[in-house]
């Protein structure tokens, strides 16, 4: 499929990786639901505006799935987030099944029984920054290396069953799924993905745990349809998704509160009473990636005053609509003490993020506890030098340097 060439091509340019494309805010003053080109040059509709971002979430004409996959629009050559996902037929009824069988692996007892070992991880993180600081004194810290991306990691390990000493598997595996610039790597990354995650399932149904892919697998003896594939893709998925998102989230996260050194010293000064604010404020400001959530409509939709014909792609701009300014005044400011604020970061309705509780509970407890820590914990070179990574579909940046 080609696009017209007089639409806007995302991703759009960004100050920097705190802010968001001013074109977005633009587009959504033209209207909450305008034409674009993806960045593999295919046609697609944005939607930027809050209601009509959560009325795709909770309508049943759009889907993951294509009516016809081969002629559908494409967002980017990524091998996740990118393409029609799932039958056509069964979609819905699956996505529902699927949501059954995950809801007790995600329950809040569980998460919440989680929590004070999420700590003990955190610090076991704090202390590998200290080492880091004492191996080269007076050099900078890379807070990404020794903290948002292995403490996601180890998380997600440990809820899923997957072994630690695995973690540069996934690492490399998650790295290449994720990347729009290695054409077929991605496609073959998420195949030894998957291939990894069906072994795992086979040692799980030999010796099974407390955990989620062995949840699955006994899963699997009530529901003779529920296959090795669909654990293994499902565990794939959510081990990607596990640590990706909160990583970045985590970065981004440090990156606000160090770009402004009294939102630091105000957090550091009452945990207890701002830490929830300020971690709902970085789920709604963070935009570490500069695409979106792609959708299909299964009929002819009218949405924001135009007409979405049967199997057009649909790119839902979370962070877009995280900014309308109709729905969260002052949209651009960090405001820890905003209420409400019912982002939609973890998306809406049937398709709410089912880790969004775990997601969570690790960043109220970096961010409730990091600057108690090191309460002197400071940038070391300025935001702008910080490069966002735009050749992966979860963007994000590669580094967050630091002092103290």
């Amino acid at each position: 499929m080609t696009a017209t060439t007089d639409t806007p091509r995302l991703p759009f340019e960004r100050p920097n990786v705190l802010e968001i494309a001013p074109l977005f805010g633009v587009l959504r003053r033209q209207g909450p639901v305008v034409r674009v080109t993806t960045p593999v040059g295919d046609p697609a509709w944005l939607v930027t505006g809050f209601e009509q971002v959560r009325a795709v979430f909770t309508d049943p004409r759009f889907g993951r799935s294509h009516p016809a996959p081969e002629e559908a629009s494409a967002l980017s050559d990524a091998a996740i987030l990118s393409r029609p996902q799932g039958d056509h037929e069964t979609e819905h009824a699956e996505h529902a099944r699927m949501r059954r069988l995950l809801v007790p692996a995600f329950s809040a007892n569980r998460i919440r029984r989680l929590a004070g070992h999420v700590q003990e991880l955190a610090d076991g993180c704090f202390d590998a920054m200290e080492r880091a600081r004492s191996a080269r004194p007076g050099e900078p810290v890379d807070l990404h290396e020794h903290l948002s991306f292995p403490l996601p990691v180890l998380v997600i390990c440990e809820l899923l069953g997957v072994p630690y000493e695995d973690r540069d598997t996934f690492r490399v595996l998650s790295d290449r799924m994720g990347r729009m610039d290695i054409g077929a790597g991605a496609e073959a990354a998420l195949d030894e993905f998957t291939g990894y995650m069906s072994r795992l399932a086979a040692v799980k149904r030999r010796e099974p745990g407390q955990d989620v892919v062995s949840d699955m697998v006994r899963a699997q003896a009530e529901d003779p349809t529920f296959g090795d594939d669909d654990v293994a893709r499902l565990a794939a998925g959510l081990l990607f998704a596990g640590h990706e998102t909160t990583s970045n989230r985590i970065d981004l996260g440090a990156l606000y509160l160090l770009t402004d050194l009294a939102r630091r010293d105000a957090l550091a000064a009452d945990p207890e009473g701002k830490t929830h604010g300020v971690v709902e404020e970085i789920l709604r400001l963070s935009a570490p990636g500069a695409l979106g959530v792609l959708r299909y409509a299964h009929d002819d939709v009218e949405l924001g005053g135009v007409t979405i014909a049967r199997g057009d792609a649909v790119v839902l701009s979370l962070v877009a609509a995280n900014r309308d300014e109709s729905v969260f005044p002052d949209a651009d400011a960090f405001d820890p003490d905003r209420k409400p604020n019912a982002h939609v970061a973890f998306a809406y309705g049937g398709w709410f993020c089912i880790g969004a509780s775990l997601a969570r509970t690790e960043l109220r407890v970096v961010f409730g506890s990091l600057f108690r820590r090191f309460p002197g914990l400071r940038l070391a070179v300025p935001v702008d030098e910080l490069q966002v990574r735009t050749n992966r579909v979860t963007g994000g940046v590669d580094r967050v340097p630091v002092l103290w």
